[in-house]
């Protein structure tokens, strides 16, 4: 466990909680919550003996069979020799995968910047995190991917669009990796919790929908952004059949059954379905032009490459000091926070996450005026005392 990265949020978050005024554009949420059909069938739930009982440790038959049609007809899935499970958010399920198809010293390869759990989830499992840089725009590289390929690898892990970048991936690119990852063998892990969070000229491709992919793709999913589900917990994954036995064991032992009465909340939500997120993705749309803009008063000196889709920034700022060191000074002399790049994996620069899913317009705006402001006055700093 010492190998394991100290978690960025709780760090952040008290740093945050000792400079009284900073606005956080760090943790990665939406500011909106559930349906009110969502609500309503909690509230139900709660009159149903069963949501006091355990439940089924794949997920209630109702909330499955809602999955299976929402795969089927807006992801392409086939799921003919896959199986869908409920799982206590997509994370649970990443690390469940995990301990399902590796033994200790076995590789997982990350393009990185990468999701941080999943690189925590990898270690905490005892299995290595092999790291491979996207290009400057945050894209795959795949030919530097097969690369990397061992005899211990067991699994490539795409997350697209992509936290922290933003960055969607192409189709081409995730067909590419999906035929790398039959060819030789492995597994392709597909993170897609932000599947709905894409802006206007940028499409969403799931790769377990290609013919045959079922076999050696795993699909991960969550609530927890598009339905404002993050406290809920509740996600689901579409796994080949067999693995069902092995993440079966995990779940039951880690879980038992994913909570009953978020699952009643989570089926209304998915027969909402995602009209719920679509009415927030004009308003978010104008908030991330306002970031953009935001960020191009300052373009001498910070690379961004425009985010196509989810609710982050990754820009790198030129600015003569570790990520870390600049993300705390934010914090403590602006009022503002971000999360350092290092915890993405990116150690080649100083790097800031920036999340604007979160809050208010009004509240983004600010954040982003100190959040410049400070760059710009911790930049000149900097070049007046060399």
């Amino acid at each position: 466990m010492s190998s394991v990265q100290q978690p960025i949020i709780p760090v952040v978050g008290a740093l945050i909680r000792s400079t009284p005024g900073t606005i956080s554009l760090g943790q990665g949420m939406v500011s909106w919550g559930p349906p009110p059909e969502a609500l309503e069938a909690a509230r139900a739930a709660l009159d149903d003996p069963a949501t006091h009982r355990y439940g089924a440790v794949e997920g209630t038959d109702a909330l499955l069979e809602i999955i299976s049609r929402k795969l089927r007809s807006e992801n392409g899935l086939d799921l003919t020799g896959s199986r869908v499970l409920v799982t206590a958010g997509s994370n649970m399920a990443f690390q469940s995968l995990v301990h399902a198809i590796t033994e200790p010293g076995d590789e997982i390869i990350l393009s990185v910047p990468y999701y941080f759990n999943h690189e925590m989830a990898v270690r905490i499992a005892g299995c290595v995190p092999v790291v491979v840089p996207a290009d400057a725009s945050y894209q795959l590289q795949v030919d530097a991917l097969a690369r990397a390929i061992t005899p211990r690898t067991r699994a490539i892990v795409t997350v697209s669009p992509n936290n922290p970048s933003g960055a969607i991936y192409p189709r081409a690119a995730l067909e590419a990796v999906n035929a790398l990852c039959d060819r030789r063998g492995l597994y392709h892990v597909s993170d897609e919790a932000y599947e709905y969070f894409v802006y206007p000229g940028g499409s969403h491709y799931s790769p377990g929908s290609a013919a045959g992919a079922g076999a050696h793709t795993i699909s991960l999913y969550s609530l927890s952004k598009a339905y404002g589900f993050a406290g809920w917990r509740i996600g689901y994954m579409a796994i080949p059949e067999a693995l069902n036995e092995a993440i079966y064991k995990v779940q039951d032992t880690v879980l038992i059954c994913p909570t009953m009465v978020a699952q009643a909340a989570a089926a209304a939500a998915l027969e909402v379905g995602r009209a719920w997120c679509d009415r927030f993705m004009p308003g978010l749309a104008s908030v991330r032009a306002s970031v953009l803009a935001r960020f191009g008063e300052i373009e001498e000196f910070c690379d961004l490459p425009a985010p196509g889709g989810a609710f982050y920034c990754l820009p790198r700022v030129r600015i003569g000091m570790p990520a870390m060191t600049l993300m705390e000074r934010l914090v403590r002399e602006h009022r503002v926070a971000a999360i350092a790049g290092d915890t993405f994996g990116l150690t080649d620069g100083a790097y800031l996450r920036v999340s604007y899913g979160a809050l208010e317009a009004s509240t983004v705006e600010e954040g982003m005026k100190r959040l410049v402001g400070g760059l710009k006055a911790l930049r000149a700093a900097g070049v007046s005392s060399l």
